[in-house]
């Protein structure tokens, strides 16, 4: 029999994120040789990468930074996807994480096809990510990139649970006025999930799309046929403060609104971006 320990068994998987069964059989393996043990995972895990293809990888970590650039500064969202919980919150994968977060900061790219071609270390992000998944033996995908540039840019990160890394990764990017209200705004975003910043965003087919519904309701309740423009541009605007950042009505004080709250600073919202591991 190999000669390793239950503490050795814990270390390995510690270090590979490799399940228990996996790292008992590479021990053995490796007659307890750790080192012969963490590769004969990855090579295995190599092999296996076709298999996970159809695996559904909904945990993971969002990865961000903001950093300082010659006219204001940069804000970068990365969202990275596991099969499970156990992996997202392993070291091997957050030193991974940064890694690929480093890229997409160096390189500039803005979403994840972009990202997988950049070089790290003499190879590419998705070798490096390739890798990943040979020694961990879960599917890993680097899902999408946000990324914001402006005078100033806040980043929000929000632990859904305590053990895990963050999974909600929110940036708003500012003037140098609005950057005061600015941590407030990423939170409420964080919190509300709004999907455009103000009306002028939200696409014409979205918005012709929620009119066509919005009538289509009114007429089926029977409302007087003089009544139904007023009431379906009510309901239409009812959307538009649900989905509308400068709309919603503010986290911290559902009297105003976050468009006020930014107005009140007398600077400006120049754009956002919200992410939720899986959603």
């Amino acid at each position: 029999m190999a000669n390793y320990t239950t503490a050795d068994i814990k270390a390995l998987r510690e270090q590979t994120g490799a399940g228990m069964l996996d790292v008992k059989k590479a021990l053995d393996e490796a007659d307890g040789d750790t080192e012969k043990a963490i590769e004969i995972i990855r090579v295995k895990g190599l092999k296996g990468i076709a298999k996970r293809e159809g695996r559904s990888a909904s945990a993971g970590l969002i990865a961000a930074k903001v950093v300082d650039a010659a006219d204001g500064q940069i804000g970068v969202l990365v969202e990275i996807n596991a099969e499970t919980d156990f992996v997202a919150k392993n070291q091997k994968f957050l030193d991974y994480a940064d890694q690929v977060l480093t890229a997409a900061i160096d390189s500039g790219a803005t979403d994840a096809e972009a990202l997988a071609e950049v070089e790290v270390d003499g190879s590419s992000v998705q070798d490096l990510t390739d890798s990943m998944q040979a020694v961990i033996g879960e599917k890993i995908v680097v899902r999408r990139v946000g990324r914001i540039e402006a005078p100033k840019v806040e980043l929000y990160l929000h632990r859904t649970n305590p053990d895990l890394p963050a999974q909600v990764g929110v940036l708003v990017g500012t003037d140098a006025k609005a950057a005061e209200a600015a941590h407030d705004v990423a939170m409420h975003i964080a919190a509300y999930s709004p999907l455009y910043a103000t009306r002028e965003d939200v696409p014409a087919e979205v918005v012709d799309k929620e009119r066509a519904i919005a009538e289509e309701t009114t007429r089926a309740e029977g409302k007087p046929e003089k009544a139904i423009p007023k009431i379906v541009e009510g309901r239409l605007g009812g959307f538009f403060k649900e989905n509308v950042l400068v709309e919603q009505a503010f986290a911290k004080d559902p009297k105003t609104t976050v468009g006020k709250v930014v107005e009140a600073t007398g600077g400006e919202l120049t754009g956002f971006v919200r992410f939720r591991v899986g959603a």
